[in-house]
């Protein structure tokens, strides 16, 4: 049972003044604003709707080593699944988290093949993985489709209610003395070399520094205070069945979503992503396109994830589908993290382009800037993720 959340200020004014400005109070912005208020910096967090109102509101509470390849984001991801897990045992139950797994799947011996190579390239960065033949894959799902030759397996994989857990750390933040002021929507920032001040709908807020977690809005925030930050949205969509009986015990995913993730096509790319709920809905995902903020549901991309995901759990054919909803996720054109600096604007700091893997690396993230913001080492390097990188890809560093 989740433990009603004590609850956090919201409605006050803008502060005249705060030590930092979080922009943004998704679950990357709330993340940020409780490991700051818990390092004992002044926060206040603004947002031009409210708390989780944006890209957390629509996001399946992915907490995921098992979608990263071998590298820099591999690294974030186990840190951050760690740090997901001291959060959950400090929550004690007030935010859904469940240690729950991923299970990948292969539909052909090709696919199964690659899988096991990728497998045992992210053993030998400290991922946990058993591989798994067609008994096995079975053993570890009863329900998923016989004709599956094998998948592998992730116990590090874990699932969270995001807007739960956003609303619990924004109430922790609180708690620890962080301002929380909603309708305040940014428009310009003050300061010649470095940021002085954020100018906002709800009145000016002097600032020693600026954190701009705005999610697919962050480059039009980066923009308005002079900075440049080059994230596009990427459109998702969920369904959500009628409740059921538990009869998927782990998240499951074809494996070539990690292809569907790296893709730089514009048109809209699926891979079916199944799971069930404590409320017993199965989610199913996922789909990703640039079709800018268009909030639209298209109904071949539905009709596609549906096809997807009873192609791996026949029994879905006969259940309903409740509802559907899209979300915009921050993609940045490498794929990975845009976490630290900004290039042009001194006190201004990017926690953004996460793309579909925010929720699940938002403490990580957060323990990232607030090193970074107090001029000491972070536990994981933060060169991979620098906003520097961008800015010279683009011949403009």
């Amino acid at each position: 049972m989740t433990v009603a959340l004590p609850p956090a200020r919201g409605a006050e004014d803008p502060p005249a003044a705060a030590e930092i400005v979080v922009i943004g109070a998704g679950l990357v912005g709330a993340a940020c604003a409780h490991a700051l208020a818990t390092a004992g910096r002044g926060v206040c967090v603004i947002d031009r709707a409210g708390p989780v109102a944006g890209t957390t509101a629509g996001g399946e509470g992915n907490i995921l080593v098992s979608d990263k390849v071998p590298g820099p984001e591999a690294g974030l991801a186990l840190r951050s699944a760690r740090l997901w897990r001291e959060l959950a045992d400090r929550a004690e139950g007030r935010f859904e988290f469940e240690q729950k797994g991923g299970v990948v799947v292969a539909h052909d011996d090709e696919q199964l093949t690659a899988l096991r190579a990728l497998a045992r390239a992210q053993r030998d960065g400290g991922v946990d993985a058993e591989l798994l033949d067609g008994p096995g894959l079975r053993a570890a799902e009863p329900h998923i489709s016989p004709g599956l030759p094998g998948g592998v397996f992730y116990p590090q994989d874990c699932q969270v209610q995001p807007m739960l857990a956003a609303s619990w750390l924004l109430a922790e933040a609180s708690r620890l003395g962080a301002h929380l002021a909603w309708g305040a929507d940014v428009l310009a920032g003050e300061g010649h070399d470095r940021i002085t001040a954020v100018q906002t709908s709800r009145g000016r807020i002097a600032a020693g520094a600026v954190v701009n977690a705005a999610g697919p809005w962050s480059g039009l925030v980066a923009e308005r205070l002079g900075g440049r930050l080059p994230i596009r949205p990427r459109r998702g969509h969920i369904l959500v069945t009628e409740p059921l009986p538990p009869l998927i015990r782990h998240k499951v995913y074809e494996s070539d979503y990690v292809t569907t993730v790296m893709s730089d096509s514009d048109d809209a790319a699926c891979s079916a992503v199944v799971e069930g709920t404590r409320a017993g809905t199965v989610l199913i995902g996922s789909s990703r396109e640039f079709a800018g903020f268009d909030r639209r549901p298209s109904l071949p991309v539905l009709t596609a994830m549906a096809a997807r995901a009873t192609a791996i759990f026949p029994f879905l054919t006969g259940v309903r589908v409740l509802r559907s909803y899209v979300g915009f996720r921050p993609a940045s054109p490498d794929h990975l993290p845009v976490i630290g600096a900004d290039t042009t604007v001194a006190g201004l700091y990017h926690a953004s382009g996460h793309e579909g893997a925010g929720i699940g690396l938002a403490p990580a993230t957060a323990e990232l800037v607030t090193a970074l913001l107090a001029g000491s080492t972070p536990p994981v390097d933060p060169a991979p993720f620098a906003p520097a990188r961008l800015a010279a890809a683009e011949g403009l560093a």
